[in-house]
């Protein structure tokens, strides 16, 4: 009984710290850690990385990186105020680095600052990858995954204390342990990493479109991200990201909608590769 009231008293304050509707997606998140406490922190943090790592600057693909993240932030400032969110990014401090560092990935910490490795670039291979991929990596910030992910972090700790403190056998907690830890990873914390992941390449089409660039190559770009994996990946079901033949088929689903949102915004054609 006393773990039963424990679990209902642990998501009550779920759902009443989860009353945060973000406007890109429309869903209510979590939000345990507020961005006015998470911004400061992620700043700081990539500020040291930067210090620690190689920057590139003053070179065409640096001036590209930070001349795409600009145009993907106006898009976002521009979807905002005419859906009805204007100073939605006011507390974000947009900041685009290049890193020389041949591992293929780039990211957006919390508030905007972003890096992109130099090992991506070849299978960006265009000014338009780099845009699918910056348009997703903008997308984590805007929709506060970051925020999510801490706060469901915090709730899947809270729950594997609740049943540690109300289970006294110590076979019985024993098992809760071992299951729960499989469990709320393969159930709970892999299918919200993947959702989020679809969510950011869901937005981050609908961004590059309204930047002026063609939503068609973020597809291309997924192909090319599953060719350089020579197909060693995990099954879908045991990883943090949706499989590269998921992306490239939502992808090229959405397009013509990224193509129609463009055009609102008088986008009608688009830049060259």
């Amino acid at each position: 009984m006393k773990l039963k009231i424990t679990f209902i008293s642990l998501g009550i304050c779920a759902m009443i710290f989860s009353c945060a509707t973000n406007p890109f997606t429309g869903k209510k998140t979590m939000a345990f850690v507020s961005n006015a406490q998470l911004f400061p922190t992620a700043f700081a943090q990539y500020d040291q990385f930067l210090t620690e790592n190689n920057v590139v600057t003053g070179t065409k693909d640096a001036e590209m990186i930070t001349r795409v993240g600009q145009r993907i932030a106006v898009a976002a400032e521009r979807w905002l105020t005419a859906n009805g969110h204007a100073g939605y990014l006011n507390d974000y401090k947009w900041e685009y680095n290049l890193v020389n560092d041949e591992t293929v990935n780039a990211w957006c910490m919390p508030g905007g600052k972003i890096v992109f490795y130099t090992g991506i670039l070849p299978i960006a291979a265009n000014e338009t990858g780099v845009a699918a991929i910056m348009g997703h990596e903008v997308a984590h910030a805007l929709a506060n995954h970051g925020q999510q992910r801490m706060s469901a972090g915090y709730l899947q700790q809270g729950l594997a204390v609740a049943g540690n403190v109300a289970i006294k056998d110590e076979n019985s907690r024993n098992a809760f342990n071992q299951y729960y830890g499989v469990g709320s990873q393969v159930l709970g914390m892999l299918p919200f990493s993947r959702s989020h992941e679809t969510e950011a390449d869901k937005i981050g089409l609908y961004l590059m479109a309204v930047a002026g660039y063609n939503p068609d190559e973020a597809a291309e770009l997924w192909k090319r991200m599953k060719a350089n994996s020579g197909g060693n990946a995990p099954a879908e079901f045991m990883s943090t990201h949706p499989s590269n033949d998921t992306r490239i088929s939502n992808l090229t689903a959405w397009a013509p909608d990224a193509k129609k949102e463009a055009k609102k915004f008088g986008v009608t054609s688009f830049r060259a590769l």
